[in-house]
């Protein structure tokens, strides 16, 4: 990797990688506003036949529905991936785990959370042993005066009530709870880099999503990068998930891995 960071005992460097055939992607509102840069960097990295299966979403949660505006989805352990990925031939896939704290801020308990998120590590090491987690960004909270946080909270999360304190408590309790997760279970621990963060301290900035995903990924850099267009990323954005209720209504879409135009496959869950 070009920085270095804190890890279990996993690393990259300590063996040689096969080439990556497909991504399995888990996060919330991060993940979904640079999934676009995700998907082209795989492709562009590993070639035009990738697969990416996602299970994502604004405000997703590991364990529990949640609902931002009018649309409701199901946490990521009781989506439909993992059944698809039973179904699927085994090929070399790497595994990220991102957005953990949304499940802070709807008020589940630390334990709760990391019990989720070793759950979630079960499943996928019986799927593949390359597998990032990444921390929360604690440095961009930690800077955060009262007047900001009770801003964003009353935006993101307006059911929310816990104070600063609070929450910075319980970030602490799950960074330090992943940390010793991802030893335990010898995955790759990424540690997020404090510059990626600007006035909106949890999301990364538009400008880096490209870097910041591809260094999370551990992506190489391809000779003749590619992209993603302006409507593909659109089509990305836009593409509905396998189960979703819009005001209350249950909406399921067969994902039978999308054909993209610029080249690899994607599964929305």
């Amino acid at each position: 990797m070009a920085v270095s960071h804190s890890r279990g005992t996993f690393s990259f460097e300590d063996k040689t990688m096969p080439d990556i055939a497909r991504i399995i992607a888990l996060g919330a509102s991060n993940l979904t506003r640079g999934f676009h840069t995700i998907v082209s960097a795989s492709r562009s990295a590993w070639g035009p036949e990738v697969q990416v299966l996602a299970a994502l979403g604004h405000g997703r949660s590991y364990g529990s529905s949640s609902r931002i505006a009018f649309r409701t989805l199901p946490g990521i352990l009781e989506s439909g991936l993992w059944r698809t990925l039973e179904s699927l031939p085994p090929v070399p896939t790497r595994a990220l785990i991102t957005d953990v704290g949304n499940d802070i801020l709807y008020g589940y308990s630390a334990e709760r959370i990391l019990a989720w998120i070793e759950e979630t590590l079960g499943r996928l090491r019986r799927i593949t042993s390359d597998i990032v987690l990444t921390d929360l960004p604690l440095a961009s909270i930690r800077r955060l005066p009262k007047t900001k946080f009770l801003f964003f909270r009353s935006i993101l999360f307006p059911s929310c009530r816990l104070t600063p304190a609070e929450v910075l408590e319980a970030i602490e309790q799950v960074n330090a709870g992943l940390a010793k997760l991802a030893a335990a279970n010898n995955v790759y621990f990424f540690r997020l880099n404090p510059a990626w963060y600007g006035f909106d301290p949890i999301h990364i900035r538009p400008s880096l999503w490209r870097s910041a995903w591809r260094e999370i990924m551990d992506a190489p850099a391809a000779a003749n990068p590619g992209g993603s267009s302006p409507l593909e990323g659109l089509r990305l954005y836009l593409m509905a998930p396998e189960r979703m209720r819009i005001f209350g209504i249950e909406r399921f879409k067969p994902q039978s891995g999308a054909a993209l135009h610029q080249g690899g496959r994607v599964w929305l869950f």
